[in-house]
């Protein structure tokens, strides 16, 4: 009997959690909006249902950081494709949920809170319209680095950062370093379509540096 019930035990912890379940699902559809629908206004109606969705599972696990970072991703992926005024409320909701979820689990999805803050801080515009800042978007990027040094989304994100702040030596080496990143199994849609955006880049990149 006691053999049976250390192999469930066993067995259970293998299993994910309905909440990793949930995010793996919200996941999922992010990638199929962001990189397989092309249709703009498809696009934009799909990432708003999604936002919902979202919303609906950060409020099932109010405890959990992995939820909020997903929701901040899905709102800030929302504010890009709406652009405008309009997009400045979001990006400034997705920072806060990423404020939440910081304070919960820092380290969580490999330092997610961290890219995606960066991202935010590097993208949005600064006073007196946003609160963008470039030195802040370099401190949460090389933190994300630090958790996840070898990631995809962390050395694309800091190569683009390095890219608009005129560093273009040091953008093409994190560039490349987001090349070799380890494949993610369980997100294909996700890594082709990152790895395109940075052939993509890196085309720029390289053109800004044999033209300096």
């Amino acid at each position: 009997m006691l053999l049976i019930l250390s192999y469930s035990a066993i067995a259970e912890q293998s299993e994910p959690s309905r909440m990793e379940q949930d995010v793996k699902s919200l996941q999922s559809m992010w990638a199929h909006i962001k990189y397989e629908v092309t249709d703009e206004a498809a696009q934009k109606l799909q990432m708003e249902d999604l936002e919902k969705q979202a919303n609906f599972v950060s409020s099932k696990y109010p405890n959990a950081a992995e939820p909020k970072i997903w929701e901040a991703i899905i709102i800030s992926t929302r504010a890009g494709i709406q652009g405008g005024l309009g997009a400045l409320k979001l990006v400034k909701k997705s920072r806060n949920l990423l404020f939440e979820a910081e304070k919960i689990k820092s380290d969580a999805l490999d330092g997610s809170v961290y890219t995606s803050l960066g991202s935010l801080y590097y993208q949005v515009p600064g006073w007196p319209i946003g609160f963008g800042n470039d030195k802040q978007a370099r401190v949460y990027l090389e933190r994300a680095l630090t958790i996840n040094p070898d990631g995809v989304d962390p050395n694309y994100f800091f190569g683009d950062f390095l890219f608009q702040e005129g560093e273009y030596k040091k953008s093409m080496e994190a560039l490349d370093h987001a090349m070799k990143a380890p494949t993610r199994l369980n997100r294909p849609i996700a890594d082709k379509g990152r790895r395109q955006e940075i052939q993509e880049l890196l085309v720029k990149v390289k053109k800004k540096w044999a033209s300096r």
